[in-house]
């Protein structure tokens, strides 16, 4: 075996390790092993930079920015409030919203689709009693199988349609995913809306707060001398409060943080660290003069108007929160936001909520100006959980975005430009028209998936050319050949499936894609088959919440445990690799 070939093993297998390890973020990943494979020779210096101009980077950037413009729009989220009034039953919102999720994740972000529509249900949840921990994961679960409708729909498509350049010559275009993954979305939409009960109620609907009733945030307030409470024992503090606020913690003594026992007496100026519900903490604090720390008064600038209101949000994975805090990012400077409270499952917050250094899926409480709230969630991409009228104020035109992705669209499909120069043409449209900013629009992008993205495809092409890609080939071709063409299919998607939870799905088209064109080559089959279900098998990440960012994103506000996408999404996985499979074989064999 060439030494290159080694070295493009070694590289791709530590790379494999340190998305499986997840200490170290995606795009420092790929970074990291783009820079190794070019010192080492596997990629050439000449080419090492060649991601970033490959087209796909263009398409992806340009339709996030396209995605933003339709979200602040606000038509979709008020035409959703719009549809749900008359529909009385669970099954009911769950399947409108699920397939409206499901058919903007088509033609938009998934991400910013499943932003559009989580407040929406979750109201929805609250109106009719039920828990939004029904209505969430299939929310996440239709976001991703809708990417699998078109070219843009999903990167994994986008980068299968790059690997077919190489291998056969020539892209994928708008609408061919259309015939495989339209129908599995549709199935997909009337399983989720009828097997919803598959998912465990994991918040109590009992309560005065509602069916979504946080106890659980981690919120800090000083004792002040004014206060009734000023003597008195923790076990006396929280029966003041009916049990409903907990104290975890108190810092006292310059900054020291002590585990209290209940019949610890609180002094004045003692810092506690509460376990509470921020409305019902909220009311307590005000009535015993304690001061909730965070709470600061917020200066007005002549931006600034309206009410200081609270929002609880979902910091996403592309928020530059992440791996940072409060503090840090001096969030009150910058953004006139006071961080109340946090919520994060399954880890202790270990100092105070400033120098917290914040996660992706953590649900935060700000406080801020109401006039410009909309905007800074966004610029911090954060999702909020409550109904909110992005467009309050705007007087952009509303429906200009969806004509522009409309017109676009309709251009590719008719072939009169390439998708890049498409979508690339829109999103300057959406600047040019003010429906975003500028700096909306850079925003917008997720640079680290750009970045990680640019740096994995010389690597990528690395593992074709050095003859990696086909030694992994020729060694499952012998497993392949015994078996029926559309068996072997089945076994691509079904790695395709297990391995994305391991590394982004993005990467794992990377390397896969080479390697089932490779296999498809040796058994003397049709390319496109196998391409195709190395897409669809990287799309469909129902298994875990840390594969794909949308599962991650409902799993505080829906309260989920990591066995809990097991139950919805594992007969989901199923439906698509044996409704999928012969789908595919049967459109794409003959090709």
């Amino acid at each position: 075996m060439p030494l290159k070939e080694i070295l493009s093993f070694v590289i791709v297998l530590a790379m494999l390790g340190m998305f499986i390890w997840g200490r170290v973020r995606y795009d420092l990943v790929g970074a990291l092993t783009l820079v190794i494979a070019a010192l080492c020779g596997v990629v050439p210096m000449n080419h090492a930079f060649s991601g970033f101009s490959n087209s796909v980077i263009i398409t992806i950037g340009a339709v996030q920015v396209l995605s933003r413009a339709i979200a602040i729009s606000g038509v979709i989220e008020a035409g959703a409030r719009w549809m749900m009034r008359p529909l009385p039953r669970a099954w009911q919102q769950i399947g409108l919203l699920t397939g409206g999720v499901t058919a903007l994740s088509a033609f938009m972000k998934n991400i910013g689709a499943l932003g559009i529509l989580v407040p929406v249900a979750i109201r929805s949840a609250k109106n009719i009693g039920r828990s939004p921990s029904l209505y969430l994961m299939p929310l996440a679960f239709g976001s991703l199988i809708g990417g699998t409708i078109t070219l843009i729909g999903t990167s994994p498509n986008l980068l299968i349609s790059a690997v077919r350049q190489q291998v056969v010559g020539h892209r994928f275009t708008m609408f061919d995913f259309a015939p495989v993954g339209l129908p599995l979305s549709i199935l997909a939409v009337i399983y989720l809306m009828s097997c919803f009960r598959l998912i465990p109620i994991r918040r109590d609907s009992s309560g005065p707060e509602g069916p979504f009733k946080l106890d659980d945030y981690i919120s800090e307030a000083r004792l002040t001398s004014r206060s009734r409470l000023v003597g008195s024992s923790i076990a006396e503090f929280e029966a003041a409060a009916n049990q409903e606020v907990s104290v975890v913690g108190i810092i006292r003594d310059n900054g020291l943080r002590y585990i209290p026992g209940s019949n610890w007496q609180l002094f004045a100026d003692d810092i506690l660290v509460l376990r509470a519900d921020p409305t019902t903490l909220d009311s307590f604090v005000k009535r015993n003069n304690i001061e909730l720390i965070g709470s600061e008064e917020l200066k007005r600038d002549p931006a600034q108007s309206g009410e200081v209101v609270a929002v609880e949000a979902v910091i996403t994975g592309e928020s530059p929160l992440v791996g940072s805090s409060a503090e840090i990012i001096r969030l009150r400077q910058h953004y006139q936001l006071n961080l109340l409270s946090l919520r994060r499952g399954g880890t202790e917050i270990s100092q105070s909520l400033a120098k917290e250094s914040l996660c992706a899926g953590d649900v935060l409480v700000l406080q801020g100006w109401e006039s410009g709230m909309a905007r800074n969630l966004a610029d911090l991409s954060l999702l909020p959980l409550a109904d909110r009228e992005l467009a309050l104020g705007q007087s952009k035109p509303r429906f200009l975005a969806i004509g522009i992705l409309v017109a676009a669209t309709v251009a590719i499909t008719a072939g009169a430009v390439p998708v890049e120069v498409g979508f690339f043409a829109a999103a300057a449209l959406c600047v040019l028209f003010r429906l975003v900013s500028a700096k909306e629009a850079y925003n917008a992008i997720d640079w680290p998936i750009i970045i990680m993205l640019a740096c994995l495809i010389p690597v990528g092409e690395s593992l074709q050319h050095t003859g990696g890609s086909a030694t992994i080939a020729h060694a499952l071709t012998g497993i392949a050949g015994q078996v029926p063409p559309v068996v072997a299919l089945g076994l691509i998607m079904v790695v395709s499936m297990l391995v994305t939870p391991l590394m982004h799905h993005a990467a794992a088209v990377i390397v896969l894609g080479p390697v089932a064109a490779d296999i498809a080559h040796n058994l003397h089959l049709p390319v496109d088959p196998f391409l195709m279900a190395v897409a669809l098998g990287c799309s469909s990440d129902f298994l875990t919440p840390i594969g794909h960012q949308n599962n991650l994103l409902v799993m505080e506000p829906g309260g989920y445990g990591f066995r809990d996408y097991w139950r919805l999404g594992l007969p989901l996985s199923i439906i698509i690799l044996v409704v999928g499979t012969p789908l595919i074989w049967w459109v794409w064999s003959g090709r």
